[in-house]
């Protein structure tokens, strides 16, 4: 646990030369005496499982811890999914894995932006979509965001009042553009939530280690466009 001027940050994981799949973050944004709070301070919290976790347990397994992690957490949004991780972060791994990224739209990556910054924005779409205030109210609430998606793969579960996760399939999808599977349920649940997406999806100085500029936007609004 280190605590260095405003933020304090815990993180858990096995021994730092080694990349089991486990991993626990949280970072807790708590305003110096110098500046007033913002809006965009937020507390975030990251764990990461490997693949075999999932398909050893199953996804309905997985998706019961997330939901029991999430039914503690006053959250403004989350997600779950299928991503790249990296003991050396993404910056260097990134042209590595490039053809791989642009291949497969349902793989995530670290985008660049700063999740402690983003407010009450969303980031991205995912498998599991956790979404809460002040985005759910904006969208009409659980039944008006049932109501926009028509996916048979998609469903939409309240999990209080204020709170819910949108589920696309049973499992994680990575899709694959290349045999013409472009995840049409995340594109869908994509165009409904893009006014609230975080902003490097649409800021044109977005930028991925390894990616030219348009391939970097291309990626970033894989279910936009």
């Amino acid at each position: 646990m280190e605590k260095s001027g405003n933020e304090t940050w815990i993180h858990l994981s096995n021994e730092h030369n080694r990349l089991s799949g486990f991993k626990l973050t949280y970072s807790a944004r708590i305003p110096s005496r110098e500046r007033s709070p913002s809006d965009y301070d937020v507390s975030y919290l990251e764990g990461t499982l490997p693949t075999e976790y999932l398909e050893k347990r199953g996804p309905a397994e997985v998706k019961k811890l997330m939901l029991d992690l999430a039914s503690g957490l006053l959250f403004a949004s989350g997600h779950a999914g299928l991503s790249f991780d990296s003991l050396i972060g993404d910056v260097f791994i990134t042209p590595r894995i490039r053809p791989e990224l642009l291949r497969h739209p349902g793989l995530s990556l670290n985008h660049g932006s700063m999740p402690d910054w983003m407010g009450a924005r969303v980031d991205g779409v995912h498998w599991l979509n956790f979404l809460g205030p002040p985005v759910l109210q904006k969208l009409g609430g659980v039944p008006a965001l049932r109501s926009r998606l028509y996916s048979p793969e998609t469903t939409v579960q309240a999990i209080d009042g204020e709170r819910a996760v949108v589920t696309l399939g049973n499992w994680p999808e990575a899709g694959d553009l290349t045999r013409g599977d472009t995840l049409s349920a995340y594109r869908e649940l994509g165009q409904v939530l893009e006014p609230w997406l975080d902003k490097p999806f649409n800021d044109p100085k977005f930028h991925v280690e390894g990616f030219t500029q348009e391939e970097a936007m291309s990626w970033a609004r894989r279910f936009l466009d």
